[in-house]
């Protein structure tokens, strides 16, 4: 599993399997998108405003990504 932070669009994305292949997003609210792969399985987990929702120092070690 992965865990991936923009800061520049307080985007957080949760990985949960790294092979490549094809996804579908289903939003289930306003600031969540599911990333839903092969069989139906949950592949990636989106969270739009991550830091309104969660306290991401605790989520350490979070990659940050270079914008």
């Amino acid at each position: 599993m992965q865990i991936l932070y923009n800061a520049k669009t307080d985007l957080l994305y949760l990985r949960l399997d790294d092979r490549r292949q094809p996804v579908i997003n289903k939003r289930l609210s306003e600031d969540i998108v599911l990333d839903v792969g092969e069989d139906g399985r949950i592949v990636g987990i989106e969270i739009l405003d991550a830091s309104k929702h969660l306290n991401l120092e605790r989520l350490l070690p979070v990659k940050y990504e270079a914008v």
